[in-house]
């Protein structure tokens, strides 16, 4: 069932490179879920205009909507990180018509899409078993590296926590990461895990990689250089691609340790989903568990893939329940 024009809500999905959106009914259904580039559009009111535009030739009143952003979310105005949209959030609530705007970090509404998955919607990689009721930690490489944790709060309710650990300074974990680094400190005055596990983070390693080998690199985009490697057609694609899985288990394994989370690890984001089997066989579980002394602690810990269609959107529109 459509919704109708008094119960129109909207939640939407917002990324460096796309912008995902979708209506939203009073029964917690999404409908005519579409996605729209980031670049083609001035900034969140332009592009969900255009959305809007896409579905009906007559104006839709909107009454709310919830807009998961990869970006902290700080005060009245956004400037993305990884995109030219700047805009203050109440003239966009304003330029909308909307009764109620809530912005809110992708991977807080990720996290709390996570306690309404079942379990064909998420798939394990490596073993372990979730502890009943323990934080839960998710990790995501897109344009970006999102990371954001999950918490009971005092009433029992999950409680999502957004956080910028993609911005933590990447380590290398052996002298070939070391020697990567080493060519990536000369690009950037910081290199973050972000730079190493995430769409601009496997086109990095794909370079210095081509640099430590003595071969030009290629212009090649992300998703150019999963293709390459998931073929095994260039050696350097696929250890960018190798490199890149092992460096997200390491970081995913630090956020294990650093909140304790033995609910469980969630990999998210627009990447991880499309390498199907190859990341279950990738150096992800081995790095996730390689932390020496506390090897057994993360061995402990299940870690999923998930595989739900637009989770980000299921968690914005669990957000306007929440209110």
């Amino acid at each position: 069932m459509q919704p109708g024009p008094d119960t129109m809500r909207l939640v939407g999905d917002v990324g460096g490179t796309n912008a995902r959106f979708a209506l939203l009914d009073d029964f917690g259904h999404l409908h005519s879920a579409c996605t729209l580039p980031t670049a083609d559009h001035a900034d969140l009111a332009a592009a969900v205009q255009a959305y809007l535009a896409q579905q009906s030739s007559r104006p839709i009143p909107l009454r709310e909507a919830a807009i998961a952003i990869a970006n902290p979310v700080e005060g009245d105005w956004l400037q993305m990180t990884n995109s030219p949209w700047r805009f203050s959030i109440e003239a966009t609530r304003q330029a909308l018509g909307l009764r109620r705007l809530r912005m809110l970090n992708d991977f807080e509404a990720l996290a709390l899409a996570v306690p309404a998955l079942s379990d064909d919607q998420i798939d394990p990689v490596g073993g372990g078993s979730a502890v009943e009721g323990a934080p839960r930690v998710l990790i995501g490489p897109g344009t970006g590296l999102g990371m954001a944790s999950l918490v009971r709060g005092h009433d029992g309710r999950w409680v999502a926590v957004p956080g910028e650990g993609g911005h933590a300074t990447a380590a290398p974990t052996c002298e070939r990461e070391a020697d990567i680094l080493r060519v990536l400190w000369k690009e950037f005055d910081h290199v973050s895990v972000e730079r190493v596990a995430s769409g601009m983070g496997l086109e990095n390693l794909y370079r210095a990689i081509a640099t430590l080998d003595g071969v030009p690199a290629q212009p090649l985009g992300a998703a150019e250089i999963s293709q390459k490697a998931l073929a095994g057609s260039d050696a350097q694609c696929a250890e960018a691609l190798q490199r890149f899985c092992a460096l997200l288990g390491s970081a995913a394994g630090n956020l294990a340790l650093t909140l304790g989370a033995r609910g469980g690890v969630y990999v998210g984001g627009g990447i991880v989903p499309k390498l199907g089997p190859y990341f279950g066989t990738s150096p992800f579980r081995a790095a996730f568990e390689a932390k020496g002394r506390f090897r057994e602690y993360l061995q402990d810990i299940p870690t999923f893939v998930i595989r739900a269609e637009d989770p980000a959107l299921l968690g914005a529109a669990r957000a306007l329940e929440q209110g």
